[in-house]
């Protein structure tokens, strides 16, 4: 997907922004999994910044219409005090072109953390599939995103603990299934199948939609979706870990270049003279900072891996093909200095393009809205295992995991204490496979293993109708992106073995209802 998919995954990929220091720790908080774009260092608060002028300039495809219709939604489906049943206007998007009627599927994207447009605008394997199975498409945003806001707007909806509390898995799962029943009624196609598709948290709200919701959602694809990356199920080193892997396999010199430089850049902005060589190195924008420079190598390294994709995207940025190996490249071409080589490796994220005059550092930039809810999010449920650095990361210096600084710190950012074992509890987690074989049916599951996501994601198939894809030079939700001729041979394969997937769990629900197509 071009600009998002926006894929957790478009996620997406947004870092949060740093939690206070508790007990003189800095806390650490994961990134959100749709726009990745604020990401914080355990040294100091780092923020992720684009470059001046760069712009991914990527087009929509002309096959990209929608209306815009929105659905009174329920504040609070799990109680019956009087405030629940208060009302917000949740927005969706639908596009009927291709729908064939009233027993044909209706394809329902799980909106992410974002503007329900980004993900519209970006699902591009939806809209290619759309036609072959005369679907209709709809996307539905996620509450306290985009223009879902619930208590009039987002001022008062984002005011305290006590307008936030609505935010939730639950609740959002829960407004997807009203939504599908009251669209279904409306339509008269009661016997429609809902097949309900997410990347990165959309995929994990699709899985989810599945298991809590299988009378009203017939199957879920999840692309990049690390249902596994909670405390006791993942190694919380691992999507650094994987991430590191990532440049060592392009260049172990590249590696170690980046590895080395935080040390050398930290001592730099510790004094005067360090200052003036960095200024005199880069060309930092009017109003930013060579204090920035960290944040943006770090970024870049981050956002590199994640979306490593095959073919040139605009996903976060203007990219090239295989970002971490240009990344290398550069790094391997310069000079022996680290500064010269530090400079290259971020030329080539934020200024792939030749358009950014200078390096620009944004103390706050969130153009999609993101923010204020996955930071919420993220400290009272979404406590996703993403905080560890080991001793060979990339980034250094190493951050040991602890739980208690993890849980103090989002305390202290929320004033609440966090939850980092409720959506084990609420959707499984242990023994996924025999939890699964058990109980479920009609999940698909990509990962690709250059993604770092993926060491949160289901790697093996678990039955016959519950099945894992995953292919070794893949990316953050590369098969949801729009196809291109470019496409190497394994990601058109992969998304023929998603459509072909498809086909045959719709064929058998067809047959089950003895609905004739």
């Amino acid at each position: 997907m071009e600009r998002l998919i926006a894929a957790g995954l478009l996620l997406l990929l947004l870092w949060c922004q740093a939690a206070a220091g508790v007990g003189g720790v800095v806390g650490r908080r994961p990134p959100t999994l749709a726009r990745h774009y604020h990401h914080t260092s355990s040294s100091s608060s780092r923020r992720h910044s684009a470059a001046a002028g760069d712009d991914a300039g990527v087009s929509v495809p002309a096959m990209v219409q929608y209306e815009t219709r929105h659905y009174t939604q329920r504040l609070d489906h799990f109680n019956s005090a009087p405030a629940s049943y208060a009302t917000f206007q949740q927005r969706y998007l639908v596009n009927d072109t291709f729908w064939r009627g009233r027993t044909a599927p209706i394809l329902l994207y799980a909106g992410n953390e974002g503007d329900v447009e980004l993900f519209a605008n970006n699902t591009g394997f939806m809209w290619e599939a759309a036609p072959r199975f005369g679907a209709m498409l709809v996307f539905v945003e996620h509450r306290y995103y985009g223009r879902s806001m619930p208590f009039g707007g987002r001022e008062a909806a984002f005011r305290d603990a006590g307008t936030k509390g609505y935010l939730t898995v639950t609740q959002a799962l829960a407004d997807y299934a009203s939504f599908v029943l009251s669209l279904k009624a409306n339509l008269s196609a009661p016997a429609a199948p809902v097949l309900v598709l997410g990347g990165s948290y959309g995929g994990m709200l699709a899985v989810w939609m599945r298991l809590k919701y299988p009378h009203i959602v017939m199957g879920a694809v999840a692309s990049s979706a690390p249902i596994l990356s909670f405390y006791g199920l993942a190694d919380p080193y691992a999507f650094y870990d994987r991430m590191t892997d990532d440049f060592k396999s392009e260049s172990k010199h590249c590696y170690e270049v980046l590895r080395d430089s935080w040390a050398e850049l930290d001592s730099l902005l510790a004094t005067k003279e360090g200052t003036a060589r960095l200024k005199s190195a880069f060309n930092m924008c009017n109003g930013s900072s060579v204090g920035d420079i960290p944040s943006l190598l770090e970024s870049a390294v981050v956002y590199a891996a994640m979306t490593d994709y095959p073919t040139p995207s605009g996903f976060l940025t203007a990219l090239p093909a295989y970002p971490v190996r240009e990344m290398c490249r550069a790094v391997d071409r310069s000079g022996n200095d680290t500064l010269s080589r530090v400079r290259a490796a971020m030329g080539v994220y934020y200024n792939h393009t030749g358009a950014a005059a200078c390096f620009r550092g944004e103390e706050e930039d969130d153009p999609y809205g993101m923010l204020e809810g996955w930071d919420w999010q993220a400290c009272t449920e979404m406590v996703l295992m993403t905080y560890g650095l080991s001793n060979d990361s990339i980034l250094q210096p190493p951050w040991p995991f602890n739980l208690t600084d993890v849980v103090a710190s989002c305390r202290n950012a929320t004033g609440l204490p966090p939850r980092p074992f409720w959506l084990e509890t609420e959707f499984g987690g242990y023994d996924i496979g025999n939890v699964l074989k058990r109980s479920a049916s009609n999940i698909l599951f990509f990962n690709g293993l250059r993604d770092p996501w993926s060491t949160g994601g289901v790697l093996k198939s678990i039955s016959d109708t519950i099945i894992a894809l995953v292919e070794p030079k893949g990316a953050h939700h590369v098969d949801l992106r729009f196809s291109s001729k470019g496409d190497p041979e394994w990601l058109t394969r992969v998304r023929a073995k998603e459509t072909r997937i498809i086909a045959r769990w719709l064929k058998q629900y067809y047959s089950d209802e003895a609905i004739s197509t």
